[in-house]
């Protein structure tokens, strides 16, 4: 098979077009292809007066190497094929500890190698899980054991489904192809920032644990880690608790992919001494902006172009004071979402569904944290000062999970905003106006009004007085990291396999989906 780089294809392109453009490319004839399909699809907006899609194409033809002879900017490729370990039966089920991307493909490559892992999963199953959230959004309770953080999916399964990732890894292909067939757009095969949707994902998630239940795994909902037991350095069971009742399950292999905000479990990792570590990670607030602003900066007379998806930013600064600051999990066309998973303290976080049609954008505008702004030398440090700036958060929001909101022109000026302008906050159940110095510490919000006028160069409008700022952003990243051998194993105890984001070895869906496939090769490699 034939791979062609660097394919210019118009907005409205049809097959027949890109035939026509691969034939151009290779010097021959249409009819020479037996076989295209895309590889990997972009928008080109560089020059906002011929904003296009660049394709790399995949093609299939007879005496292809000849072909290739013809053509400097094209290679020979092979398709992809992920090949399942090869492995002996395991003495005892593995066991995963939480059922976000990481755990869900850890426990997908075991099944499918005939293992049978148990999955635990302190929150509940995806459509108990909506339920619960939504009634949170609409003013209700909070359940700190099914929310936006905790339950099947993860955290990502409430954000945009965003599957572009910055690592190169071959089994980005797996993940991506496992979600293709398991309910997701097939379009996620080949764009370059290929997204799901909140809705979508919640199915495809469904799918997905209905498949490992089908090769003999089994799903613990609303089953807790308490405790893990081993001797001579190598574990033996874990401690779990269901419906206030505490029960052992021995396993010899445990994947620790408990995500970012199982604080509660870090603290247990860290009274039994299991090697851990402080590590840089970010914090800041949610800025939104109308998603139509965002369209005309980035596609200029093509803002309004049918064939073109909401625009999308990244942007990254460094500023005066040695800090970075940059945007994270963009959400075109989304809303900012309540994403507490503790009483008493508010969290933000964003998302969008699949069709990103909602009136703004939004997204993560982060502040580089270090260990020295922790304050303190305790492994956990940093989950301290989360907290307290949730904590902060909330009580300027007015204790009831309203966010404290500012618009970004008095946020410039130092002033407490008293209305909003264009820009409607998204967030619910509600939000407060207020000057979030009240609840950030300066060194944040300097950073952050020095950003946002440096980003306001590189993106027109990004400054825009009527956008808002939701506070608070805590929950971009583990604040600690697990520490683990080349066998992926912990260094304090073998047969214990940290991973993913909360064990600080991940930053999204597909990273950590990469990261749980990996965990599980290393167990079956032992087998």
């Amino acid at each position: 098979m034939i791979r062609i780089n660097e394919v210019a294809l118009s907005l409205d392109y049809d097959e027949t077009s890109l035939k026509k453009a691969a034939a151009k490319k290779l010097n021959i004839s249409v009819s020479d292809i037996k076989y295209i399909s895309l590889y990997k699809r972009s928008v080109d907006a560089r020059k906002k007066d011929n904003v296009h899609f660049t394709a790399i194409i995949d093609i299939k033809a007879d005496n292809e190497n000849k072909i290739l002879k013809k053509c400097k900017n094209a290679v020979l490729v092979e398709e992809y094929k992920y090949d399942l370990p090869k492995c002996g039966k395991l003495p005892k089920r593995p066991v995963i500890i939480g059922s976000g991307p990481c755990g869900m493909f850890a426990a997908l490559i075991l099944a499918q190698c005939g293992q049978k892992p148990i999955i635990i999963e302190r929150g509940r199953d995806v459509d108990s899980r909506t339920r619960d959230v939504n009634e949170f959004w609409s003013g209700g309770v909070l359940d700190e054991k099914s929310n936006v953080q905790f339950g099947e999916g993860g955290a990502g399964t409430f954000s945009d489904g965003k599957l572009n990732t910055g690592t190169k890894d071959k089994r980005i292909r797996k993940v991506l192809e496992e979600f293709a067939e398991n309910g997701s757009p097939k379009e996620i095969l080949y764009l370059a920032k290929p997204h799901i949707g909140t809705d979508m994902l919640k199915t495809t998630v469904k799918n997905i644990r209905q498949k490992i239940i089908s090769l003999g795994g089994e799903y613990w909902f609303e089953t807790k880690l308490t405790d893990i037991k081993f001797a001579d350095g190598k574990i033996n069971a874990v401690v779990l608790e269901r419906n206030n009742e505490t029960f052992t399950l021995e396993t010899d292999n445990v994947i620790l992919a408990i995500g970012h905000s199982a604080r509660d479990t870090f603290e247990m990792l860290r009274d039994k001494n299991i090697a851990m570590e402080q590590k840089p990670f970010a914090m800041g607030v949610r800025i939104e902006h109308l998603q139509e602003m965002i369209n005309k900066s980035q596609y200029g007379q093509f803002w309004n172009n049918k064939y073109l998806s909401a625009a999308d930013y990244k942007l990254a600064v460094h500023l005066s004071n040695g800090r970075g600051i940059f945007t994270f999990c963009m959400c075109p066309g989304g809303s900012v979402v309540a994403a507490a998973s503790e009483h008493g303290r508010l969290v933000t976080n964003g998302m969008s569904e699949f069709a990103r049609d909602k009136i703004n954008a939004n997204s993560a505008l982060l502040v580089g944290i270090n260990p020295n702004d922790f304050g303190s030398s305790d492994i956990l440090a940093g989950v301290q000062l989360q907290r307290r700036l949730e904590e902060m958060a909330f009580h300027a929001g007015g204790e009831n999970y309203h966010a404290p909101v500012q618009r970004v022109c008095d946020f410039l000026k130092k002033q407490k905003s008293v209305e909003t302008g264009s820009v409607i906050p998204s967030y619910k159940p509600g939000y407060t106006l207020t000057n979030l110095d009240i609840c950030l510490p300066e060194y944040m919000t300097d950073s952050l009004r020095e950003g946002i006028v440096l980003m306001d160069k590189r993106l027109k409008g990004f400054a825009d007085g009527d956008a808002v700022l939701t506070a608070v952003e805590s929950r971009s990243s583990s604040p600690v990291r697990i520490l683990r051998d080349d066998s992926m194993q912990s260094v304090s105890v073998k047969g214990l396999y940290p991973c993913g984001e909360g064990a600080g070895y991940a930053g999204g869906i597909v990273s950590a989906a990469v990261d749980g496939i990996k965990a599980a090769e290393m167990i079956l490699q032992f087998s």
